[in-house]
């Protein structure tokens, strides 16, 4: 009887962020990309909306993670287009460390049905890190071992740590080992340690060259000791006759 009147969602809102928290989100979020950019999508700082008649109902993970999607450039994350994601990470700010804040988006992100949800806060190196799980519909905070060097994420097969950082102090990164040693690089710490290893090839090739060089010249000083030794008993064996 009338044309719909369609619903309007928001792309973007004005919101502070410090340098640091820019540049620790989208480290995070550029390792991702590097390691599951072409069977995942991801975004970073974008709204995520998972209800269709109620465009209030949001989020702004500072990094979002869905695999087995074909990668795609979002404006905003729809869940009913695209499922919900399976990861979502909250890097704290100053305008939102307070307890009843993140309460507040937990429950947004639970609505969501977001699988697990990761709070980093660099301002707490005793307890920098907390993960909460979807069971049952509810998002249930898990036990972290203290001192515990890596922490398992299920759903991306890898294992979340706390790296620290010469220019950002602690930093949220994801390794590829329970020991949180085999990081998962961003595209260029990637292209820094192919130049690393590049040069240590090369200068691996100029000492295996140098010993080759040595080996010859002190077979050839061998070489021409043992003539000189032939002469002298040649020589020896002349005056003897």
């Amino acid at each position: 009887m009338r044309p719909p009147a369609p619903l309007h969602f928001p792309v973007e809102a004005a919101v502070p962020e410090t340098r640091r928290h820019l540049l620790l989100r989208t480290a995070l979020f550029f390792s991702l990309r590097h390691a599951f950019g072409e069977r995942a999508v991801l975004s970073s700082d974008q709204f995520l909306y998972w209800d269709p008649t109620d465009p209030t109902q949001c989020l702004a993970p500072d990094v979002a993670v869905r695999l087995g999607v074909a990668p795609a450039e979002l404006d905003v994350w729809k869940t009913w287009e695209l499922g919900a994601p399976e990861v979502a990470v909250e890097i704290v700010s100053q305008h939102d460390r307070a307890e009843r804040v993140f309460e507040d988006k937990l429950e947004r992100y639970r609505r969501a049905g977001i699988g697990e949800v990761v709070r980093f806060d660099p301002e707490q190196p005793a307890k920098p890190l907390r993960l909460f799980d979807l069971h049952d519909g509810d998002l249930v905070e898990r036990v972290l071992e203290p001192g515990g060097e890596a922490y398992r994420c299920d759903a991306l097969g890898l294992y979340w740590v706390v790296r620290g950082d010469r220019e950002l102090g602690p930093a949220l990164r994801l390794a590829r080992d329970a020991a949180g040693v085999e990081l998962i690089l961003t595209p260029e710490e990637a292209e820094r340690a192919g130049k690393e290893a590049e040069r240590a090839g090369k200068e691996a090739e100029r000492a295996g060259k140098e010993a080759e060089r040595v080996e010859k010249e002190a077979e050839r000083a061998e070489k021409q000791a043992a003539q000189a030794r032939v002469r002298e008993l040649e020589a020896e064996l002349a005056r003897r006759k």
